[in-house]
């Protein structure tokens, strides 16, 4: 199936999105959460994606225990490059700091290298509790979320952020909210109503 024509296959759910968007799952219970989380990262390997993911309070081998119940080959996936998971510090503060715009630089360019290797998109997903941290920077992490949204590439990409609705305040989750165009909801996907355009937010 052309992702293009038909937007990005979440692997959990029937429903698509649009290319080029990104989604925010705020989870409450880790067996929802794994399975949402591993059949989108399988969708993407299926698809012939370039699939990132950037682990916090999950250990590798949780991720790829996940993703080996989905009858991936992984090690092949892994050795060929276009599986990695990385540290969620080092993908998202690799100066030692949180500085959103390089962030972004990073991100475009994991898009350029992808495109040019061939493959039919870029996937990732992160987990998002090292803000809660005190990294220096992090307190400017939903500028972050807002510049993804203001990325013009027309290269097919989706990401997710991975949000612990038991340690994330209420205050900030309605944060996160305004800032993703899309949200999981009982494995479900929903046009977030609660969505601000970028130039409004900022």
């Amino acid at each position: 199936m052309n992702n293009q024509a038909q937007g990005m296959d979440l692997g959990f759910t029937t429903e698509r999105i649009p290319d080029c968007y990104h989604l925010c799952l705020i989870y409450d219970s880790e067996q929802q959460r794994r399975e949402i989380v591993s059949k989108y990262l399988a969708a993407g390997l299926r698809g012939g994606e370039l699939v990132r993911y950037f682990a916090d309070t999950t250990s590798p081998e949780e991720v790829r225990a996940w993703l080996s119940e989905t009858g991936i080959e992984l090690q092949k996936a892994e050795e060929d490059g276009y599986f990695g998971i990385v540290k969620a510090e080092n993908a998202y503060c690799p100066s030692g700091r949180f500085v959103p715009r390089e962030v972004i630089e990073n991100t475009l360019s994991r898009y350029a290298m992808a495109k040019k290797a061939g493959y039919r998109g870029s996937r990732a997903c992160g987990e998002m509790t090292w803000v809660l941290r005190g990294i220096p920077g992090s307190e400017h992490f939903l500028e972050y979320e807002v510049r993804l949204n203001m990325i013009t590439e027309t290269f097919p990409y989706i990401g997710m952020c991975q949000y612990d609705a038991r340690l994330f305040d209420g205050a900030m989750l309605f944060k996160v909210l305004q800032v993703h165009p899309y949200m999981v909801a009982q494995g479900q996907i929903v046009r977030n109503p609660f969505y601000i355009k970028p130039e409004e937010f900022l």
